[in-house]
Parts: structure tokens; C-alpha cells; sequence
């Protein structure tokens, strides 16, 4: 299976180059695909030096501007399915996610898996170092989405994920409307409804140690206001 972690980067040029090394050390052959949304820091100039020494595993998309997460992770799961991976992961630049924690997310596509969710919130509330005020929002964001949607997912904004090809080419990517966190949310949605089994995996959540969070009022406000929108929203997988 040719297995590929896309992380979307603005502004990382503090945590870029250890977390190629991490991805790039890991048993399982996984490949990396960076898609850059014009650092003005050099992230990208970074990743490009790295090329080198990772020619034909690490990848780099380089787009115009800050153009939202969602869209980087479009742009992103686009790029997999025309390059032949099988399995695609996403996930933080900033080590909040374990790049270790991939080995037990591809063993469970290995497995009964279509979709497997790196969860803070499966086993407990497994969260370090956030402020108790953003951790009861995410908690209880994920909460909010299961009362509207009834989608049976603990952690329902996670930015930890990982699919198989099958998901990715049945989601119609082009009608994906949210381009912040929200679209953690809408993407298990729309899979949830297709059919797609989505299995949690408990992992340990660390706030990052350097760098600027990327969370906004703005982009909490899509995300509340687009979950209510969901259910109402019909469902099809992509045609073609």
C-alpha cells in the first residue's frame, strides 16, 4: 500500500524540517506532501532544501496565499488520488499529533477501517497544555455535532486523519463547502453518510511548543454555523 501524510503549512518554518524527519524515519514507507500556502517565513524554501535529500518521498504544493485549510487539504487529497496512494493521512505540522501514532492509523485501514479518526476524546480527555477554555470549546464542539447530527464520532473536529483511496475518490471533494475547521466535521459527515466505516483510535493530544496557533473566532463561527446546515444537505458520492 503507497501511503502519503499531507500537512498543509503556514508559517512553519520552526517545525517543518523535524517533522519530515519524523514522518520520513517511520517503518511503513510513508511519503510526505506539503502544500504551502506562501509562507512568508520561508517554509516552503525549507521543504525545498529538503527535496534533496528525500527526492522521490517528499513533495511540495506551493499555492498563492492563505486560502484555508480545507482547500490546502483538498488541493492535497487531489494531488493522492492522481499520484496512485492508497492510503492518505492528514495532520498538524506543529507535532500535536504523535507522527508515530500513523503506524497504528494505517494498521487500522489495514483493517475494518475506511476512515480512522486520531481522537482526543474516544478514552477520556486526553489533552495537554491547552488553556482549560479552548479545550471545553473543542470538547464540546464535538459534542454539539453529535446532538445535531448524530454522527457517532467522539471527536468530530480532529484534524488527525486518515483514509482509503475509496473514500477520497467516492466524496465529491468539489462540493466540500467548509474551509476552516469545519471541514474536519463536514469531511467524516459526508463519509459517515456514504457509508464508510469510521473507526477512533485514542491518541495524545500536545499543544504545540513553538509557532502561532492558526484558530480564529472566524473559523469557529463556519464551523457552528455550518453543522446546522449538514443534515439538511443531500448526501451523493461523486460522479465519474
Amino acid at each position: 500500500m503507497r501511503k502519503l501524510v499531507v500537512i498543509p503549512t503556514y508559517n512553519e518554518r520552526e517545525n517543518v524540517a523535524a517533522m519530515v524527519s519524523r514522518v520520513m524515519s517511520l517503518d511503513g514507507g510513508f511519503d510526505m506532501l506539503v502544500v504551502d500556502d506562501a509562507s512568508p517565513d520561508g517554509t516552503a524554501s525549507i521543504v525545498r532544501e529538503l527535496q534533496k535529500e528525500y527526492p522521490k518521498r517528499l513533495f511540495l504544493v506551493e499555492r498563492c496565499g492563505k486560502l484555508g485549510l480545507g482547500t490546502a487539504y483538498i488541493a492535497g487529497f487531489k494531488w493522492a488520488l492522481g499520484h496512485g496512494y492508497d492510503y492518505v493521512f492528514e495532520m498538524d505540522c506543529d507535532f500535536s499529533h504523535n507522527p508515530d501514532d500513523l503506524l497504528r492509523m494505517s494498521a487500522a485501514l489495514d483493517g475494518d477501517a475506511d476512515v480512522v479518526v486520531g481522537s482526543r476524546y474516544v478514552s477520556g480527555v486526553n489533552v495537554v497544555n491547552w488553556p482549560l477554555s479552548r479545550l471545553l470549546m473543542s470538547y464540546f464542539a464535538s459534542k454539539y455535532v453529535h446532538f445535531v447530527t448524530r454522527m457517532p464520532v467522539n471527536d468530530a473536529t480532529a484534524g488527525f486523519v486518515g483514509y482509503r483511496r475509496s473514500v477520497l475518490e467516492t466524496i465529491d471533494l468539489d462540493r466540500v463547502r467548509m474551509v476552516g475547521y469545519g471541514f474536519q466535521i463536514e469531511m467524516k459527515y459526508t463519509a459517515w453518510k456514504l457509508g464508510f466505516r469510521i473507526r477512533e483510535l485514542s491518541i495524545i493530544f500536545i499543544d504545540r511548543v513553538v509557532g502561532t496557533s492558526k484558530m480564529s473566532s472566524g473559523i469557529f463561527g463556519e464551523a457552528f454555523f455550518g453543522v446546522l446546515k449538514l443534515p439538511f444537505r443531500r448526501i451523493r458520492p461523486r460522479r465519474g
